[in-house]
């Protein structure tokens, strides 16, 4: 590493980490090799250069090879002219020298490397001192200086580079993998989590490991009731490891209802107290197997993009790899960023979510809203452009699936005048879930059935067990 100064007499005084040789190494060696800008252009920008100089004549470089000109000492002189910067880089004779000093062209992309490494160190350093300047400051919420930390340190570390070509041999070795983890001894390594729904993960092909799944609906239908049947599906089934973040509801009443789902007591028993012998011999037999279960909640209020990704990698820390991670709901999620209108915020909170499910390795399952304009149809029935505040979520999301309950739109009088031929057909409870975009996969439509006092989805075709007491209707998020 080159130091543009004398021996430093303190800390204050250190030149923050730089390599002049690597730099002027990458830009001698674009002028003499005309394949040396396609080795470095995807993965190194003007701003990772240290000297100023440097950087502008990279800049030249980068701006003659996107209109498709020869980079060499006299197209780069002649376009840091146009800018005028020739003479403030010290004319051609700085160029020439470039050139002449070059020991060999060859070994471009370690001089990129070593460039963009410091670069990055650079970064992380200014990160640090703005999170210093923050933390002085200080101040009673010590969440938000917690969230500019996050968002600091992740821009330092986040790359905007291409990534390299990967050769077919080596996707097909992860594919063999992938699929040998499908059927090996341990259900929970495997690549794939469940939904605990049969003909869902028919569908699916399984939840996928890096994968953002958006479940949207209107309110009441149900869509906080699935998320928690698929972590607890998840858990009990596979012995996944799930992070469910809640910033509507209450932790300890997203517990409530898994206990209503697990032991088959009506929910409002469950609140009441109202509990016969055998209600107290099913309850204590859920809360052992909910017990048992590897269920992380987080039920924090206006949750941000940076303190929810601090929180869920400080659990994989803490516990071990994480297999599934539930976001409830995607709307009341805070960006942390200011200045910005509220579907820009949705935006970036989406993209946010789809970028922490490919860094941590697991699907991202986010509850969303949808907007009243499936209500204004004659058909009731959800479709993408109902995603609500904003068109990213669709674009973002690996797969998006809707609830819809016709029993929701037409009593049953209504039905029963519609359907004369089959007047005890009514779908009550019977619950369309949509798969209305899937990217690795085909769309479609598969049945549950929700019992709404126990929160509870079943696959259509299980035979009712619960007996009488389990009975339909009532409230849901």
């Amino acid at each position: 590493m080159v130091v543009e100064t004398g021996t430093p007499k303190g800390r204050g005084d250190k030149l923050p980490p730089h390599d002049v040789d690597a730099e002027e190494a990458v830009i001698a060696s674009l002028l003499v090799d005309p394949d040396a800008i396609y080795k470095v252009a995807p993965r190194l920008k003007p701003e990772d250069f240290f000297r100023e100089k440097n950087g502008w004549i990279y800049e030249a470089c980068r701006t003659l090879w996107d209109r498709s000109e020869s980079i060499n000492q006299i197209t780069v002189g002649h376009e840091l002219s146009r800018s005028n910067r020739l003479e403030d880089i010290g004319g051609i004779s700085y160029i020439s020298r470039l050139v002449t000093d070059l020991p060999t062209a060859i070994g471009v992309e370690y001089y990129a490397e070593i460039v963009q490494r410091d670069a990055v160190y650079r970064r992380v350093i200014s990160a640090a001192g703005e999170i210093a300047r923050h933390a002085y400051v200080g101040g009673a919420d010590v969440a938000d200086v917690r969230s500019r930390a996050e968002l600091l340190l992740t821009a330092a570390f986040q790359s905007d580079t291409l990534r390299d070509f990967v050769h077919i041999r080596e996707l097909l070795q992860t594919y063999l993998e992938s699929a040998e983890a499908l059927t090996g001894p341990v259900a929970s390594s495997s690549r794939t989590i469940t939904t605990g729904f049969a003909d869902l993960d028919t569908l699916l092909g399984f939840l996928k490991r890096g994968d953002l799944v958006v479940v949207a609906a209107r309110p009441s239908l149900g869509k906080t009731s699935l998320v928690l049947n698929f972590a607890s599906g998840a858990a009990a089934r596979q012995g996944a490891r799930v992070a469910f973040f809640s910033i509507e509801m209450a932790a300890t009443q997203l517990v409530e209802r898994m206990i209503a789902m697990e032991s088959g007591v009506d929910s409002a028993r469950l609140n009441f107290g109202h509990h016969s012998e055998r209600d107290e011999r099913k309850i204590s037999q859920a809360l052992g197997a909910l017990g048992d279960l590897a269920i992380y909640f987080d039920d924090s209020a206006g949750l941000t993009v940076a303190e929810m990704r601090s929180k869920a990698r400080q659990l994989q820390r803490e516990r071990g790899d994480l297999d599934l991670i539930v976001v409830d709901y995607l709307q009341l999620m805070q960006s942390g960023m200011r200045n910005e209108n509220r579907v820009q915020e949705v935006s970036y909170i989406s993209r946010s979510l789809k970028q922490l499910a490919r860094d941590l390795d697991v699907p991202v399952i986010a509850c969303s809203q949808l907007s009243r304009a499936a209500e204004m149809r004659a058909s009731n029935v959800p479709q993408l452009s109902d995603l609500r505040e904003s068109g990213s979520i669709e674009q973002d999301a690996d797969v998006v699936m809707f609830i819809y309950r016709e029993d929701k739109y037409i009593s049953r009088e209504q039905w029963e005048k519609q359907h004369a031929d089959r007047p005890r057909e009514y779908p009550s409870g019977i619950t369309q879930i949509i798969v209305a975009k899937h990217r690795n996969g085909p769309t479609g439509t598969i049945h549950l059935r929700f019992k709404e006092k126990l929160a509870r989805f079943d696959d259509l075709l299980v035979r009712d067990d619960d007996g009488p007491d389990d009975d339909w209707g009532g409230p849901d998020s």
